[in-house]
Parts: structure tokens; C-alpha cells; sequence
């Protein structure tokens, strides 16, 4: 049964809007862990457009389940993530011109920053994941960078336009997720997963991990967060069912 990780990084985009207090990032963590989620996440960028370095630090203390957090390999992002010792660290590929994460880590061009990232994120106890197309090439280096886990990039998928498209991206995922376990690495997967495709990707047994955001603030819009993560939690916890 794979956990939920929800991405509040929404909820800080709309409170930077007007640069208030409201809605508060940890509000958000605290109703999504009542909620049923299984950890929180959030993304500290190097343009700071969301979520801020006050608000990891109020979430380092206290998130009761788990904090992921992504970033980049920049030095002073690493940095911090030292100084905040989230559970885990989940590295992104970041451009500033994106509106949100485009596509996996190449980890053929990571070269010595990225190694130094993961050395650096390990020596002070914080488990790295990388963020990776689903591709076998990109699997095989991750598992030789010496991370215990990945996260597979579901947006293709989570985008797919017919059945045979869906299906081809499906398995690709599946090979994958098989891939990455056979090699020893843990298995997460996110980005563009909603309430009407995470079914299948939750069924996969080897995914472990599902880490949702976007689709869920919206939803809350209409029914609440509380509701919002209960019905995505829901979903998740019974796809293997």
C-alpha cells in the first residue's frame, strides 16, 4: 500500500500572492496529516517563489509524519537542507522560467555538484531521493550514485491524450518501478497525478510512495483540504486492493 506525501507548495504560492501570513503553509501540514496523509512536502526554490526558508524550518519542527523536501543542487540549497535536516531530500531538476518541475534529473550531466549534493544531504542523515524520467539508463545511475531511493516523473503519463498512449507510459512506469526495486532502490513516483489517473499507478506494487499536490489544493477548493486529502488518500491506500 503505497503512502501519501502532499505538496503544499500551492498553498505558499497563494499566500506570496499578496506576501501575507495566510493560508500558512503549516496549517496545511497539520490539516493534511489529521487528514490520513503519510508525510508532507514541499519545494525550496532558489527564487524563493513559494514556499520560504522560515517555513522549513517551522515544518523541520513540526511535521509529525514525514518532510520531504525537493531542491536543487545549488550549494546554498544544500546548505540549508543541512541546517533543517528534513526526513528526506528529494533532488530536482530547477529553471527558473518553468511554472512547475518539467521533467526528471539527467543524471549523465549531474557530474561532481550532484554527487557532492548526495554526499553532502547523507553525511548529515537526511535520505536522498532523485527525481528521474522512468528510464532504465537513468535508474542504472541512480543506483550507482549510491541514493536508496527515486522518484519516477508521472507527468507524461499523468498527460497522456488516448488509451494507447496511457497504457504505453503505464508500462513504462511499471518497468521501471521493477527496475528500480530489482537494483535495491525504493520506489516513489509524482507530478500531474490526479483523482482519476492515480489508480493505476498506485497499483503498481512496487511504488511505495505517491507524492501529490496540485490536483489536491484544487480540489480543496471545493470541498476543503480535510476532504480534499481523505478522498485522495482513499485512492491511494486502496490501490492495491
Amino acid at each position: 500500500m503505497p503512502r501519501l506525501g502532499v505538496n503544499i507548495d500551492h498553498v505558499a504560492t497563494l499566500r506570496q500572492a499578496r506576501r501575507g501570513k495566510e493560508p500558512s503553509p503549516l496549517w496545511a501540514a497539520r490539516t493534511a496529516e489529521k487528514a490520513g496523509c503519510d508525510g508532507i512536502v514541499c519545494h525550496l526554490r532558489e527564487d524563493r517563489r513559494h514556499i520560504q526558508d522560515g517555513d522549513v524550518g517551522l515544518l523541520s519542527r513540526s511535521v509529525q509524519t514525514a518532510l520531504n523536501l525537493e531542491m536543487s543542487i545549488h550549494p546554498d540549497i544544500v546548505r540549508a537542507a543541512c541546517r533543517f535536516c528534513p526526513h528526506q531530500a528529494t533532488l530536482v531538476p530547477e529553471r527558473r522560467q518553468e511554472l512547475t518541475t518539467e521533467g526528471g534529473l539527467d543524471l549523465r550531466t549531474g557530474g561532481r555538484r550532484l554527487l557532492q549534493a548526495i554526499r553532502a544531504l547523507q553525511s548529515a542523515r537526511i535520505r536522498v531521493s532523485l527525481f528521474i524520467d522512468p528510464d532504465p539508463v537513468q535508474t542504472r545511475l541512480a543506483h550507482r550514485l549510491g541514493v536508496s531511493m527515486v522518484e519516477f516523473h508521472t507527468g507524461r503519463y499523468s498527460s497522456a491524450r488516448s488509451k494507447p498512449e496511457f497504457r504505453r507510459l503505464l508500462i513504462r512506469l511499471r518497468d521501471s518501478a521493477e527496475l528500480a526495486r530489482s537494483l535495491g532502490l525504493a520506489v516513489a513516483a509524482g507530478h500531474g497525478l490526479d483523482y482519476r489517473n492515480v489508480k493505476s499507478v498506485a497499483a503498481i506494487p512496487e511504488v511505495e510512495e505517491l507524492n501529490i499536490g496540485f490536483s489536491i489544493v484544487a480540489r480543496a477548493l471545493s470541498v476543503g483540504l480535510g476532504q480534499a486529502v481523505r478522498e485522495m488518500a482513499a485512492l491511494v491506500h486502496g490501490g492495491n486492493r
